[in-house]
């Protein structure tokens, strides 16, 4: 019997299911910033994936954005089509990947959530994103992390 947390074992079965070719790495401790996961990772606060997962209007929205951007809400309201964008709950987080924040990743979602990729990622040869966990990561490009979710391409700042 495994003793890996159910949450990165749906992630890993996903992965796998869907052709990911990445590492899965599980790291000592949560890194719930772009900065503490980079700082694991020893690569640039800019090849991290982070998965925001927003409210547009009881509508889930991902929007995938490199470590280094903040994201527009305004501006990605507007390019993804609703009224705006809010900051999710715990609870509507978790209701609509059936992860928690810190650890949500670009799969493995109970349903598919629409998403959107920070093309500004595009620029790292090696892409990390987090697996279903706080102290889980995968490997990925931006090619791949396209292929593996349906994302669409978009500018967050």
């Amino acid at each position: 019997m495994s003793s890996e947390h159910p949450s990165i074992a749906r992630f890993r079965e996903s992965h796998a299911r869907l052709g990911g070719t990445g590492e899965i790495v599980v790291l000592p401790d949560a890194v719930h910033t772009a900065a503490l996961a980079a700082e694991a990772l020893g690569c640039e606060v800019g090849a991290i994936a982070n998965s925001l997962l927003f409210d547009g209007g009881d509508t889930p929205v991902l929007v995938l954005t490199s470590g280094a951007h903040r994201v527009d809400t305004t501006k990605v309201a507007a390019l993804v089509g609703v009224n705006r964008l809010r900051r999710a709950t715990p609870e509507f987080v978790r209701t609509h990947t059936g992860q928690v924040i810190g650890g949500v990743s670009p799969l493995a979602h109970p349903t598919p959530v629409p998403t959107y990729l920070d093309r500004w990622l595009e620029r790292h040869p090696v892409v990390w994103a987090a697996a279903g966990h706080p102290a889980a990561v995968f490997s990925t490009t931006y090619a791949e992390l396209v292929a593996l979710t349906g994302a669409t391409p978009v500018d967050v700042e």
